[in-house]
């Protein structure tokens, strides 16, 4: 699907058609995001000058392994003091041997003792306040949205329900023209609950891209608890790449903005402070990190936040 609509995209706009192309996302665009890649590669082989000039991609806070993405998140957990010993034994116990989308019922029960255990938090960023839901709602009841705020509203996946579940909307976009029984969400368990397309583990497709000499970066927020960098240092460390450049700070205006480092075809970058979404909790961060990736130069090791020759 993604495939075609590239194709349509590129044939309705064909200025773009031959430039230098590139594939980001996060979350579960740590399956998608290399999935359309590996496609996009496969299908320009033999050609001299592909329409989809493509030359990497970039994935974030990826889900990339079951079995590493899983003991590397309950080890976050515990080791940031979210849950008890009994449950990260339990949840080790029952979880990481199976599918983390369609996981066992031991392992739904563990996850779910994990959750309560969590308490009143926002997981996908540790250091930010979590959604009051019921605050927020009352004060938007009047039929307005709220203005932008400052910085990190951790109600935004509320907006986004109730905005793209108009009927207006969801006509101007083209949606829902099946006419599906059930309200659009952002995370969907009815999708969860059905979906088939869900390997386990990306690391086939990294070897070949690999191979093939593609640009590929790999980042994390170090305040996201939903897949953590302790989750991506794992599964990195798994597929056993030589390193380049060693562990090291980067900066921005002469602070520590986060750390990198270098494998052969892989760059891996942590930013300082974010959560599961990078681009909207560290914006100014976020765009250091993509000009660094379609320059393809590793980040700033100096304070003045350009990289030293």
């Amino acid at each position: 699907d993604n495939y075609r609509f590239l194709e349509g995209w590129f044939n309705r706009f064909p200025q773009y058609k031959y430039r230098d192309f590139y594939i980001a996302g996060e979350s579960y665009a740590g399956h998608y995001v290399p999935q359309l890649s590996q496609l996009i590669y496969r299908r320009n082989k033999g050609i001299a000058r592909p329409v989809i000039n493509f030359k990497g991609f970039m994935v974030g806070n990826a889900v990339t392994n079951d079995y590493y993405d899983l003991i590397g998140t309950f080890e976050h957990w515990w080791t940031h003091g979210l849950i008890s010993d009994s449950t990260y034994k339990r949840l080790n116990d029952t979880c990481p041997l199976g599918s983390s989308t369609h996981p066992s019922a031991e392992c739904t029960q563990a996850v779910n003792v994990a959750y309560t255990e969590f308490g009143n938090i926002d997981p996908y960023s540790l250091n930010t306040p979590p959604c009051n839901a019921t605050a927020e709602m009352k004060r938007n009841r009047r039929g307005h949205y709220p203005r932008m705020k400052r910085g990190y509203d951790p109600c935004n996946w509320m907006y986004a329900i109730e905005y793209f579940n108009l009927p207006e909307v969801q006509k101007a976009l083209h949606a829902n023209e099946t006419r599906i029984p059930y309200a659009w969400n952002t995370c969907s368990t009815t999708v969860a609950n059905n979906w088939g397309d869900a390997p386990i583990s990306m690391f086939p497709i990294y070897q070949e891209l690999l191979e093939a000499g593609l640009r590929i970066w790999v980042y994390n927020g170090d305040a996201d608890a939903i897949v953590p960098l302790t989750a991506t240092r794992h599964t990195l460390n798994a597929l056993k790449l030589p390193i380049v450049t060693k562990w090291y700070p980067w900066y921005d205006k002469e602070m520590v903005a986060g750390w990198s480092q270098v494998y052969k075809g892989l760059t891996y970058v942590v930013v300082r402070g974010s959560g599961h979404q990078m681009p909207l909790l560290r914006p100014r961060q976020a765009l250091i990190v993509l000009d660094h990736f379609l320059k393809n130069k590793p980040m700033p090791s100096n304070g003045t936040g350009v990289q030293s020759s």
